[in-house]
């Protein structure tokens, strides 16, 4: 197998697998980046977001071949000297309960905020209604992701 050349979390890495092999699980298994969560495996539920570039993915759904030369960002790299604004929102708002979901959420949240620095609850609604969390905290979320466009984080 060739070796695969991405750059993870600012960091240049090296995967020796399967060029099919998804993204997850080469963060996961190969890299040892376990914030980013297994789900549903298919793309529908969200937990496996992270950033390709400027843009969030499902990476179960990115094959490694689609994944190298490309920059990816894991829950671990987005904010290496502390909390994102959003990680923090997130804190203030309570917004986690069994937090399975929160990874890909937060990764969702701030590919949308890059976007659009103060979106609509409409605009908020369309991401976060692409995610699935059984705890049903999509108005914390909501609000959260307010309190960060505001730039309400502490």
């Amino acid at each position: 197998m060739p070796a695969f050349q991405l750059t993870v979390n600012g960091r240049p890495r090296s995967v020796d697998a399967d060029p099919d092999t998804p993204l997850l699980w080469i963060l996961r298994d190969n890299l040892g980046l376990t914030g980013t969560k297994f789900g549903c495996g298919v793309g529908l539920c969200g937990s496996c977001t992270v950033h390709q570039g400027d843009k969030a993915v499902r990476a179960c759904q990115v094959p490694l071949r689609e994944a190298a030369g490309t920059a990816i960002v894991t829950i671990e790299g987005l904010a290496p000297r502390g909390l994102h604004p959003v990680q923090r929102a997130w804190i203030e708002e309570d917004v986690a309960q069994c937090g399975y979901c929160q990874p890909g959420m937060i990764m969702s949240a701030t590919a949308l905020l890059a976007d659009h620095p103060h979106p609509t609850d409409a605009q908020i609604d369309a991401v976060i209604g692409e995610h699935i969390c059984r705890c049903g905290s999509y108005p914390r979320i909501r609000q959260a992701i307010h309190r960060a466009a505001k730039g309400g984080a502490r």
